[in-house]
């Protein structure tokens, strides 16, 4: 089986390299989707040794576009700030031996994490425990056929990891592998932890009641 991981990218240049070295593994291809970077992240991401592709901005439509470029059985969607563990490959590989999976995700960690940021970890832990309902941010990866059947990257203006989650669920089986995907805490740090663990839990209750989406973007981005 050939796995292809795809990066969505913009202005990502102090970070991309990290991602693309992560994924390095025989056999794996690493497709990075720029979104219209202002910086050298294509540059710097092709030197690499990713294939690099144009998008339109936007996580969404930056996941469609890579892995419409991609050539894999299964797709592992990686931000590009975060950094897969060794060995990611062959755990992917040993889930998918299971006809009944259909794809998974990792377990999240923070690098240089206090312990505030543990607590959140736990508390992803906990989540996906009760729920099954990995993020985007613990790299989730996907059978194509599964991919495909269920229409793709969801084209929505945020979430759409929550939307490609929901659908795969109604296909087979999640496989929670226990390796960890270490990522950025940039975002608790720059907001605050508990103001973002607060705006989190808004948008996905804005989610699960299905509120108007670019609405949603607009509000959380500001």
């Amino acid at each position: 089986m050939k796995l292809s991981v795809v990066i969505p990218a913009l202005n990502e240049a102090d970070r991309v390299v990290s991602a693309i070295e992560s994924a390095r593994a025989p056999g794996v291809e690493v497709v990075v989707v720029d979104g219209g970077s202002r910086d050298a992240t294509p540059e710097l991401a092709a030197a690499a040794g990713a294939r690099v592709v144009s998008g339109p901005a936007g996580r969404a439509e930056q996941l469609a576009a890579g892995v419409e470029a991609s050539g894999g059985d299964a797709i592992l969607l990686l931000h590009a700030d975060s950094r897969l563990p060794l060995g990611f490959d062959r755990a992917i590989a040993g889930a998918l031996e299971d006809a009944r999976t259909i794809g998974g995700a990792f377990r999240l960690r923070f690098e240089r994490a206090g312990w505030a940021l543990r607590v959140v970890e736990w508390g992803v832990r906990l989540r996906v425990a009760v729920f099954g309902l990995p993020y985007g941010d613990q790299a989730v990866f996907v059978r194509r056929e599964t991919l495909e059947a269920i229409g793709g990257i969801p084209r929505v203006p945020i979430m759409e990891d929550l939307d490609l989650v929901r659908a795969m669920r109604g296909r087979g089986r999640l496989a929670l592998l226990d390796l960890p995907v270490t990522t950025s805490a940039r975002r608790y740090r720059s907001r605050g932890v508990a103001r973002t663990l607060f705006r989190n839990a808004l948008a996905a209750a804005a989610w699960r009641f299905d509120l108007d989406r670019r609405r949603v973007a607009d509000w959380y981005h500001r």
